[in-house]
Order: C-alpha cells, then sequence, then structure tokens
C-alpha cells in the first residue's frame, strides 16, 4: 500500500481511490470511538485523508504500518478537537453549573512533551510490538482479528501486545514519564 500512497501523493485519483476505500473505514472508527459524533468523526476522516494526500511522502514504512500512522494521526486531530471544545465556552454554560476548563500555556508544553515522549517511546519498539500496539489500540481490532489479518499464531499477537506495553511502559519511565511499575511518577498524585 506505500506504493499507492506515493501514486496518491503524486496526483493519481485511482490510487487515491484505493487508498480511500482501505483506510477510510478504520480512521471513521477511532474517529468516531474518540468523538461520540458520527459528523464530527466525518470531518475528522476527510482532514485526515486531505493530510495524508498532503503529507503521504513523509510516511516512513521502517517507523510503523500505515494504518499506525493514519491512527496516530487521527487521535492526534480528534484530541485537538476535544481540547478546541474544552476551552470553547458554550453561551450560557457556566450559568448552567457546567464545569469550564482552560487549558494554561503550561498544560500545553506539558501535553505536547508527553506526546513527544509516547512517540520516541513508540519509536523505540520492535517493528512488530510497535504496530500490534498501535493497531490493537488504534484500529480497534480484537487480538483474534490482528491474527488472521498478519497470519500469525494468536499467541504470537498477544506476545507482541503484551511485550511491547511492558515496553513502552520502560520507554516512558527512561523519559520521565511514567514509573517502571506502571503508571504515573508517584510525585504527580
Amino acid at each position: 500500500m506505500a506504493s499507492v500512497l506515493r501514486e496518491m501523493c503524486e496526483g493519481s485519483s485511482v490510487a487515491f481511490d484505493q487508498f480511500y476505500t482501505r483506510y477510510a473505514p478504520l480512521v471513521l472508527r477511532v474517529a468516531l470511538r474518540m468523538l461520540g459524533d458520527r459528523m464530527e468523526a466525518e470531518d475528522v476522516c476527510h482532514d485526515i485523508f486531505l493530510e495524508a494526500l498532503r503529507k503521504g511522502d513523509r510516511y516512513e514504512p521502517a517507523k510503523g504500518s500505515i494504518e499506525a500512522w493514519l491512527a496516530v494521526m487521527t487521535k492526534s486531530r480528534c484530541l485537538d478537537r476535544l481540547r478546541k471544545k474544552q476551552r470553547t465556552v458554550a453561551s450560557g454554560g457556566a450559568e448552567h453549573g457546567e464545569l469550564l476548563i482552560e487549558t494554561t500555556p503550561e498544560d500545553k508544553a506539558i501535553g505536547l512533551m508527553e506526546r513527544l515522549a509516547v512517540r520516541e517511546a513508540l519509536d523505540d519498539l520492535p517493528l512488530p510490538q510497535r504496530n500490534a500496539v498501535v493497531t490493537a489500540y488504534f484500529g480497534d481490532k480484537s487480538q483474534r482479528e490482528l491474527a488472521e489479518e498478519w497470519q500469525v499464531p494468536l499467541g504470537t499477537v498477544k506476545s507482541w501486545i503484551r511485550y511491547g506495553i511492558g515496553n513502552l511502559r520502560k520507554g516512558l519511565a527512561k523519559r520521565g514519564w511514567a514509573s517502571d511499575n506502571g503508571g504515573r511518577r508517584e510525585s504527580e498524585w
């Protein structure tokens, strides 16, 4: 599919149709699960495919599958939308007792640093573990479905995910974003 992505970026409408048909269900499923609103999820899906069209030449197969690349972009775009919603004060919202969350510059900086740490920790994982963790989490597929799709034993997929999560935790701990035993650092409680 990387060749189809390349052709799509070079202007092939046939390649775009193939790419969209193959990956739109994944992007829409991730966006819908995160946003809970079909119209917003469709907007995000549209944005992601435009971004893939513009930035497809930046995709590096060695860093992960196209599914993982699209899922990460989708999650990031959805989180941006959710943050924007949190900052937007609906007219009359405060009068009705709604809790309004304002993001400070410090919160934004910490969020960015945390996302970068996660991305770096994911990049450090062996490719099978990275693909398994990202696809299982963002792709909304069962371990059995992944095993069938990748034509490997179910136990292999389970191991990739288990070791991938463990190694991701260690990578985040090494960067100071989690304790070695999982979760946030004790100093954050």
